[in-house]
């Protein structure tokens, strides 16, 4: 099995496509497998790091809002369409795949678009709840489009094969409790609050929860541990030792980033964090109730979208971020955590709104998908 792999721009795209990759290898040790990415950009870093070769193309997306500098990015981007069919036809010819999936990004338009005009079977997976424009435009020429939520349907060609996967989900999360992770990270019986805002940081939830952290301290009755992204550490840090909070004091916990995320959201009671697809995914996959801040600089306010499916299964709070002041954050938290029975409940909720099959239905849709093209793979 030769399998030809896009997706990228950010790890909500990257990661879904190297667990399907993993799953491939798994039940396929010898399938070859080719990604193909944009240039410069982090699939270019991620995917060799996984052990997958890649072969980049020049592709970038057009720019919406109207200003000089946007007009000649635009023109670029214009370019690079058309010069980029050129470079994924040569990589599909030379490479020969037998599919061609893609995960989302830019980078996807051009391959997979190039791929179905050679008769290669095609398959698109969408993470979030409202798809973006690249699966939107590719969604009738694909022979499947796999949706991570089922609203997300609503939003596409009505002509389009729609399937809901939900998304591929790390081993990790699957297979770690409660009270061995409180146990490794030296937490007690406290409630524990999981917050953060992405590898690169938020500003507004950072200082929200600065001013979270410092009442908390004084009250005493709940454990933190806040990621304040590459861009927040210092700040943060600094206005905490200002009230007499260090890095000495263990119901208090300020990191840059989290690089055990899985252990971290399986010790916690309550998640604070932006809305990401994967994070939504997680959050059900460890069944925990959410506050959600939805970031407002992202195509579609495709963020919002995806708050608000589990808002609308009882798992999750959303607060926009016009909306956000500490005032209001510190009472939704008192107000979640000081009630057993909320958290009970919204766990619940999260938890049956969890596919934790995403890899194993992907992969049954791959074989299929050859099969009803006359290929006999097993």
């Amino acid at each position: 099995m030769r399998v030809l792999i896009a997706g990228g721009g950010t790890a909500g795209h990257i990661n879904p496509a190297l667990s399907i990759a993993d799953k491939i290898k798994k039940e396929n040790p010898n399938a070859e497998i080719l990604f193909v990415g944009a240039k410069g950009k982090m699939e270019t870093r991620l995917v060799p790091q996984a052990g997958y070769k890649i072969e980049t193309i020049n592709v970038q997306g057009f720019q919406r809002k109207m200003s000089l500098k946007n007009v000649g990015r635009n023109i670029q981007a214009a370019f690079h369409a058309v010069t980029s069919g050129f470079e994924c036809s040569n990589i599909i010819k030379r490479f020969n795949p037998d599919i061609a999936i893609g995960t989302g990004g830019y980078v996807c338009g051009p391959v997979l678009r190039k791929a179905s005009k050679l008769g290669i079977p095609v398959l698109i997976h969408e993470s979030n709840a409202y798809p973006g424009m690249t699966v939107r435009m590719l969604a009738k020429d694909c022979d499947a489009v796999l949706i991570a939520e089922k609203e997300a349907r609503k939003h596409l060609p009505p002509s389009a094969k729609v399937i809901v996967t939900g998304n591929p989900l790390r081993a990790e999360f699957l297979n770690v409790d409660r009270e061995s992770a409180r146990r490794e990270l030296g937490l007690d019986g406290r409630p524990v609050v999981l917050s953060f805002g992405g590898s690169l940081g938020a500003r507004r939830i950072n200082e929200a929860m600065t001013e979270v952290l410092v009442r908390s301290f004084k009250e005493g009755t709940l454990q933190h541990i806040h990621a304040t992204g590459s861009s927040g550490y210092k700040d943060v840090v600094a206005k905490l030792e200002e009230h007499g909070i260090t890095g000495e004091n263990s119901s208090i916990r300020v990191r840059e980033y989290i690089n055990d995320m899985a252990r971290c959201m399986a010790a916690a009671d309550l998640v604070i964090s932006r809305c990401g697809a994967m994070t939504l995914s997680e959050l059900p996959a460890a069944g925990k109730p959410a506050i959600l801040i939805p970031s407002p600089n992202v195509a579609e306010n495709h963020q919002y979208h995806n708050a608000m499916a589990l808002v609308n299964k009882g798992a999750a709070v959303c607060i926009e971020e016009k909306d956000l002041t500490p005032d209001l954050l510190w009472r939704e938290i008192k107000r979640i955590t000081s009630s057993p029975e909320t958290m009970r409940k919204m766990g619940e909720n999260a938890r049956r709104a969890a596919i934790l099959d995403a890899t194993d239905r992907i992969y049954e849709i791959i074989l299929k998908t050859l099969r009803d093209r006359g290929y006999n793979f097993k």
